[in-house]
């Protein structure tokens, strides 16, 4: 089993800056991906971010040039940075590990945290 804990939103206005937080703990040694995602009012959940176990990252176009994922290996730890925010930026953040146990792949969700742009 996987847990995955989301922490660093808040309120930030239109060009600012946010740094999101991923801690995963349990069974860390079966992840092979991570991802952020997030959710506006009335859209679908979606994929903001992802990184693999050995590096390689993708990006939604939207946040391409702006928004960084990285990992810190020592602490279990994802993080996304998020560069000149914009309004349409607003929504519920979660984090996504990725793992597998005997052969079968599962997903493990955090909570979410905010995230609202606004002046």
């Amino acid at each position: 089993q996987v847990q995955v804990v989301e922490s660093g939103g808040g309120l930030v206005q239109p060009g600012g800056s946010l740094r999101l937080s991923c801690a995963a703990s349990g069974s860390i040694f079966v992840i092979n991906a991570m991802g952020w995602y997030r959710q506006a009012p009335g859209k679908q959940r979606e994929l903001v971010a992802g990184i693999t176990s050995g590096g390689s990252t993708n990006y939604a176009d939207s946040v391409k040039g702006r928004f960084t994922i990285s990992r810190d290996n020592a602490t279990n730890t994802v993080y996304l940075q998020m560069n000149s925010l914009k309004p349409e930026d607003t929504g519920v953040y979660y984090c996504k590990a990725r793992w597998v146990m005997d052969g079968r792949t599962f997903g493990s969700w955090g909570q979410g945290t905010q995230v609202t742009v606004s002046s």
